[in-house]
């Protein structure tokens, strides 16, 4: 019976060929190199990566800020110019919104993702307010390199968000507490796949100025009340052109190349936090972008076998901006003692912030959908005065214990808390620079979170600098 198959004896041993191709017989070198090629490579780099593990605000960029001392790189790989991190170095207080903390470290290079929505007039107005504050952002240009894949926000979307929020406060009289910045209509039109990114404007400006005007007649056919001055936006973005094209760079093949080359300490800041994760956060009341580890990868183009360390950021007590489902919440004296000593104002909003106990159950969620290797708990120092202080353990809804963080937030504003109390220590901690000289009963409050938990706590901040974060290992 006729075959395709040819045989063939390759040391003494018989080799088919299908469909009459020739046999290739490759010499010992190359056989060498494919098994090298098996043998999976340890990556040469890790990012670190330093995310928030409630709603927001515990104090990532103080955190981020003392890992970026000793960085090559410092990363932001999502969000916007809704994100708020205050820094404070040598008295100085810098607010960052879009710029990475780590942009103060002058031996850095800041990098700002694709994952990230920028809105140009933003990033540089905040520069220059920063520039003004102290001489830490000198030479910010020089070392900050943005992505040509991320998406743009344009004037017209932070106008579209406010009329959002109007809509839904009229129709269903409540409404979701954004920051109004435009980023979950910059978001909506990158995934209708009619954003504009910042390869877009620095290539051929008829092209972008074309697609532009589209973009914003979009919106006017969807929102008939807009108003928005096509023509100056435009002649604004083609100044801001000039001065963003020197910093724009090819992110996946930058990313690619500190991941690969000579050793570099890599750091990775997450704005907002795991319960504002669109996918894993209180929805709808979240934000429009991953703010868990995942977006690590899709923002920044790295692979998850470079992730290394993931480090959560806990404040020792809870607050939440804006409005959405809040079980440990104190709507008493004592959550307006915890806003007022935490002096808990929005950085991006200046919203004054809720307050309450500080929810475990939540905490360990987070944990859950992030794999931190280790906590950074901050603001210690704002429980000093207090008594007694009660920690959230589980949640029941109707009697019934919860399994688990509920998706359905109809289920979440229903539950009710259990609580563990524990003893407070009454006395200032600002002065501690070590675990062994807080009290007693403060180092038992930060055992009593590690253990339930299961991951140690690296970091505890007891005040405002760089100096006030004790390193327990």
């Amino acid at each position: 019976m006729a075959s395709d198959s040819t045989m063939d004896n390759v040391n003494g041993r018989e080799t088919v060929s299908l469909n009459g191709e020739p046999i290739v017989k490759r010499p010992r070198e190359s056989v060498s190199q494919e098994c090298s090629l098996r043998v999976p490579k340890e990556p040469q780099n890790k990012v670190t990566v330093v995310l928030g593990a409630q709603w927001g605000d515990e104090g990532k960029g103080k955190v981020v800020d003392l890992l970026a001392m000793d960085a090559d790189i410092v990363c932001r790989c999502q969000g916007g110019n809704n994100a708020g991190h205050t820094v404070v170095v040598d008295s100085v207080e810098y607010d960052f919104h879009l710029l990475p903390s780590g942009v103060l470290n002058k031996k850095a290079m800041s990098f700002i993702g694709n994952g990230v929505v920028i809105h140009l007039p933003g990033l540089f107005e905040e520069a220059e307010k920063n520039l003004q504050k102290g001489k830490g952002l000198q030479g910010w240009e020089e070392r900050l390199k943005i992505s040509d894949r991320a998406h743009l926000v344009f004037n017209f979307h932070q106008a579209v968000d406010g009329i959002q929020e109007q809509q839904r406060q009229q129709q269903e009289g409540k409404n979701l507490g954004t920051t109004k910045k435009g980023i979950g209509p910059a978001y909506s039109s990158k995934a209708a796949r009619n954003g504009l990114r910042v390869c877009d404007l620095v290539s051929d400006f008829k092209v972008f100025e074309e697609k532009f005007r589209m973009l914003a007649e979009h919106f006017l056919t969807m929102y008939p009340k807009l108003n928005v001055d096509v023509d100056s936006e435009l002649e604004q973005l083609k100044g801001l052109a000039e001065r963003l094209r020197p910093l724009v760079t090819d992110g996946v093949y930058f990313m690619h190349r500190a991941l690969t080359g000579p050793s570099k300490k890599i750091l990775v800041e997450g704005a907002n936090a795991a319960l504002l994760d669109i996918d894993f956060g209180t929805y709808p009341f979240v934000t429009s972008s991953n703010c868990t580890v995942g977006g690590v990868c899709t923002g920044l183009g790295v692979p998850p076998s470079y992730v290394g360390r993931v480090y959560g950021v806990v404040k020792a007590y809870t607050t939440r901006v804006g409005v959405g489902a809040f079980p440990t919440e104190q709507d008493n004296e004592t959550g307006e003692l915890l806003q007022s000593r935490g002096r808990e104002f929005g950085v991006t909003t200046g919203r004054r912030r809720r307050c309450g106990w500080l929810d475990l159950i939540l905490v360990r969620y987070a944990h859950m959908v992030n794999g931190f290797s280790a906590i950074a708990l901050t603001k210690l120092d704002i429980l000093d005065t207090l008594p007694e202080i009660k920690v959230g353990v589980a949640y029941k809804v109707d009697g019934q214990s919860l399994p688990s963080f509920p998706a359905n937030m109809d289920v979440l504003t229903r539950v009710s808390v259990d609580y563990e109390t524990l003893p407070g220590w009454c006395c200032n901690t600002e002065a501690a620079r070590s675990f062994e000289e807080l009290p007693s009963q403060a180092q038992s409050y930060i055992r009593f979170i590690e253990d339930f938990l299961q991951v140690p706590v690296k970091w505890v901040g007891v005040g405002k600098s760089r100096e006030s974060m004790i390193k327990l290992f």
